[in-house]
């Protein structure tokens, strides 16, 4: 699970990612509707370039990442519509809220990412940010988009566990 300072590196399992990511570092936003909306399989995580207001304002908790996606352009990724708010205290030198922003990921990352999205018809979307060690980290998975009767299916089937978890505890509770 190597990987150098700002670099990405491949997790293998959404347990890792959760005890990686409070273990390590400070959640700063969640996209749970991406697991409602897509069946999300491999998940990668890498650095963000961002300028120093943006950076204040993610200390804030001012940002959304719901509605964003990563592209490939050129052999870099980009995370495109993620919305940072500008800092309160920002002057002229403040930032554009959805402007285009740079992940740091090796080169075999992003080919591989690459090769997924064009043949298998693969989307990336971003499923959390989070700080590690003061630097700010995007989590995001390869996606494939869910049609209506997945989404119900996906909503029983969390139901039915809900009402299991629920009645074995009132049982144990008795």
């Amino acid at each position: 699970m190597g990987s150098d300072h700002f670099g990405a590196h491949f997790v293998s399992s959404r347990k890792e990612v959760s005890i990686m990511a409070s273990s390590t570092g400070k959640m700063i936003a969640d996209n749970r509707r991406a697991s409602f909306d897509y069946f999300l399989e491999d998940r990668f995580e890498a650095g963000i370039s961002l300028l120093g207001t943006e950076i204040k304002s993610l200390r804030k908790h001012s940002v959304n990442i719901k509605d964003s996606y990563v592209t490939i352009k050129e052999g870099e990724a980009y995370v495109i519509n993620m919305h940072i708010a500008p800092y309160d205290h920002g002057n002229l030198f403040n930032h554009d809220p959805f402007r285009t922003r740079k992940l740091l990921l090796h080169k075999r990352e992003i080919r591989r990412m690459q090769v997924a999205i064009k043949e298998a018809g693969y989307t990336l979307v971003p499923t959390r940010l989070y700080f590690v060690r003061g630097h700010a980290k995007l989590e995001f998975a390869l996606a494939k988009g869910k049609k209506n009767y997945d989404k119900r299916e996906s909503e029983k089937v969390k139901s039915m566990d809900r009402e299991a978890h629920k009645a074995s505890k009132e049982r144990y509770e008795e």
